[in-house]
């Protein structure tokens, strides 16, 4: 049986039919638009949701309040952009991108997080009503509606729909009150993710700057703090050294991988990694010639030196193959050859001062 609908929203269904192919092209304009801009000012995402509505949504919509629009360019969300941060600060800078980029429809435009009440539950976003700079002046007739909004707002929104509590004003109180609890919990945690995002920037730069500085032992060790210390290049004089036994090309690669073995040897500041480096640096070159001596290898990975540095070290420590092994494990993961190639190690090792010394 064919659905039977009133003449205005038949015609503006026709209408929207018509425009059908360039409300698209507008969709992924603007979308791409946002999203160069976006990636261009580094500003992280949870995700970026874009949509032409469907007639099926659009004949809901104009079955209840079609007697509101006079024409298909009256009704605003025909295409829709919804921006999903992860933090409350990065709304208002995606704004600014937004006002950058479009023309915005004040009148129409709402930033609903002004009109959250406190007896008022969920949480609500920041809409603009926009339309293209464009000499195209059929598409620039058309306005679109771009959402922003955090993370967990969008959950809310997500969970508020899925349980039908949105517009249920005559709910139990001891439901309301559970809605509304839960609603300032989200809102809190909100606040406090950005109010530990500057803090953590914050502490971020006071590390860098003691590690520009030189004040290694004021910093602990961390991830941070030992991202920053690389960013120092400590180990490129020994990096240089070992290379230039067979004139070796180094490739960049990650560090990163070495920080649980670092920890693991009882490292607490990155003063210790500084006294670390020059305790075992001539040690851990003889131990790098004793392997490329009977090679050519003319191409390693720049982390030699650290490698070598932690072998060298974990030989002083007395922690023979079993500690030769688990720094193979670690930084190549676990296989059976990692023991094989510390057994090589160890027997190499064997011949150097370093080892005669401790086994005196």
């Amino acid at each position: 049986m064919t659905e039977q609908r009133n003449p205005h929203t038949e015609l503006l269904l026709e209408e929207y039919r018509q425009q059908l192919p360039m409300l698209e092209r507008l969709e992924q304009q603007a979308y791409q638009l946002l999203a160069a801009a976006l990636k261009k000012q580094g500003i992280e995402l949870n995700s970026i949701e874009h949509r032409v509505k469907t007639e099926k949504s659009l004949a809901g919509k104009l079955e209840l309040k079609g007697e509101k629009y006079h024409t298909i360019n009256d009704i605003t969300d025909l295409v829709g952009i919804r921006i999903i941060t992860f933090y409350t600060d990065d709304v208002d800078k995606v704004s600014v991108i937004v006002k950058q980029l479009f023309n915005v429809d004040w009148q129409n435009s709402v930033d609903k997080r002004k009109l959250h009440q406190l007896n008022s539950f969920g949480y609500l976003s920041l809409h603009y009503i926009c339309s293209l700079r464009t000499d195209d002046k059929e598409m620039a007739a058309v306005k679109f509606e771009i959402q922003m909004r955090t993370a967990l707002q969008h959950v809310w929104s997500a969970i508020e729909h899925d349980i039908g509590y949105k517009g249920a004003v005559k709910l139990p109180p001891d439901l309301r009150r559970q809605f509304s609890r839960l609603a300032g919990m989200l809102e809190l945690a909100d606040d406090e993710f950005n109010r530990l995002r500057t803090t953590m920037s914050e502490y971020r730069r006071q590390v860098q700057a003691l590690v520009k500085s030189g004040h290694l032992d004021e910093v602990p060790l961390s991830t941070d703090s030992f991202r920053s210390f690389l960013e120092i290049n400590p180990f490129d004089r020994l990096n240089q050294r070992i290379a230039s036994v067979n004139q070796a090309e180094l490739f960049r690669t990650s560090m990163m991988l070495f920080l649980p073995i670092l920890e693991d040897f009882g490292m607490q500041t990155l003063g210790d990694i500084q006294t670390f480096v020059e305790q075992n640096s001539e040690d851990a070159y003889q131990l790098a010639l004793s392997q490329l001596a009977v090679t050519d290898l003319d191409i390693m990975a720049d982390s030699v030196a650290l490698q070598n540095l932690c072998l060298v070290h974990s030989l002083k420590q007395g922690r023979g193959i079993e500690g030769l092994t688990y720094i193979y494990n670690t930084i190549n993961g676990r296989r059976d050859s990692n023991r094989t190639l510390a057994a090589a190690i160890l027997k190499m090792a064997e011949s150097l001062p370093f080892m005669q010394e401790i086994t005196k």
